[in-house]
């Protein structure tokens, strides 16, 4: 947006801000928070705060960093009032599990470490956060944020001290932060959806437990060499001599690969669906949805648990739904998703859930590209949550007029 188209929105925009900042008591905080917003929808390549303050009639640059790096307004009590106001509006059919990358130069960068960067696409230097999303078909907004922060900086007293990481915070892996993230939404009184995520977490028999536990259905991709048994396989337990210990119930074959269950029966066993409409035309494939049960050691622990120990557990792996989806134009299956969904399910509905995750890309890229997400030069914990917070509250904003009949669709 221009600084014309930004002036028309000044009465909106500080309507806005006024609602998802009402728990910032001091009313000049307040109007930094609106500056901000302007300053990241503002036309600009860098959305860091001295272009943005150079940008702004209003701008102060050393007032600007102050709100963003020192003031002590609660971020997750913004990111609440945000949410409560935007998803609904949203409808959300998905909550989308992700996580997204900040390449970053340097050591003292809070949680910054040598890790995967999904954004270069290699091992790099770089923060990554945990993100939750709420997506329909048409619209999808962030909700929360968790940043990661490597297990190099639990210990690391100088660096903690230096970026102001909090002392509850400590290292805790991305499954437990997304859990973490779910909790969250769903305490500040959200309405839970089903969670859709990538094979980082799908492959995670912990984090689909923990789903479970939770009462939440979910569609997660899981890689094709994932193993598991039929859905109609049986443990078995060989007849006891009498003496000795009884032998325990267990699967008499080898659970094979995901790839391995999906192709049983060939391309015929595929049948066509199209889930969405894109710009493009019809998106459409080959898909396939059956019952398994995921075996590994992680899945046989875990059901021993639930059943109380090794002596209590009858043998028997809970199923999940595998979908698979088999392009014409390929050799096998290429995706794979487990789901708790049944498999009578209709198929094009477990497809379009699957498929969900497109949407959240819109987020980024906006988020990225239009608001300034990774341009955020300040080394602080306090001051990234209070730069991502701020970039979801004009992400928000946006979101909320477009949705809105009555009103333009922003530029």
């Amino acid at each position: 947006m221009d600084l014309g188209e930004i002036e028309q929105l000044r009465v909106e925009l500080a309507g806005f801000v006024s609602e998802v900042f009402a728990t910032v008591s001091r009313r000049d905080t307040r109007g930094w928070g609106d500056c901000y917003l302007r300053g990241l929808m503002l036309d600009g390549r860098r959305k860091s705060i001295q272009p943005m303050a150079e940008r702004l009639p209003d701008g102060d640059m050393q007032a600007l960093q102050q709100f963003v790096n020192q003031s002590p307004w609660d971020h997750a009590a913004v990111l609440r009032a945000v949410a409560l106001k935007t998803v609904p509006q949203v409808a959300p059919e998905v909550w989308v599990i992700d996580d997204v990358s900040f390449p970053k130069d340097g050591r003292m960068s809070v949680a910054v470490a040598r890790q995967w960067c999904g954004a270069l696409g290699k091992q790099s230097n770089c923060q990554v956060a945990v993100t939750l999303h709420a997506a329909s078909d048409s619209a999808s907004v962030p909700i929360s944020w968790r940043l990661f922060v490597p297990a190099e900086w639990a210990a690391d007293a100088e660096r903690r001290t230096r970026a102001g990481v909090p002392e509850q915070v400590e290292h805790r892996e991305k499954w437990r932060l997304a859990l973490d993230l779910i909790d969250e939404a769903i305490a500040w009184g959200l309405e839970p959806q089903t969670i859709v995520a990538d094979a980082g977490y799908g492959q995670i028999t912990a984090f689909r437990q923990g789903l479970a536990d939770r009462g939440l259905d979910f569609v997660l991709a899981v890689r094709s060499d994932e193993s598991a048994q039929p859905g109609d396989a049986v443990p078995i337990a060989p007849d006891w001599s009498g003496n000795g210990r009884k032998p325990a119930s267990r699967y008499r074959t080898t659970a094979s690969s995901m790839q391995a269950l999906a192709t049983i029966g060939g391309r015929t066993a595929f049948r066509r669906s199209t889930w969405r409409h894109g710009s493009r035309g019809p998106m459409r494939s080959r898909f396939r949805a059956l019952t398994v049960r995921p075996a590994g050691r992680a899945a046989r622990t875990l059901a021993m648990a639930e059943a109380g120990g090794p002596a209590a557990w009858d043998g028997v792996l809970p199923p999940l739904t595998l979908v698979s989806e088999w392009p014409a134009r390929e050799q096998a299956p290429t995706e794979y998703w487990l789901t708790s969904l049944p498999a009578s399910t209709p198929l094009r509905h477990l497809v379009r859930l699957a498929k969900m995750r497109w949407r959240i890309e819109h987020d980024y890229r906006e988020m990225k590209h239009g608001l300034g997400l990774d341009h955020f030069e300040g080394r602080t914990w306090r001051g990234w949550h209070h730069h991502v917070t701020l970039v979801t509250a004009a992400h928000a904003f946006l979101t909320l007029r477009r949705l809105d009949p009555k009103e333009p669709a922003p530029a």
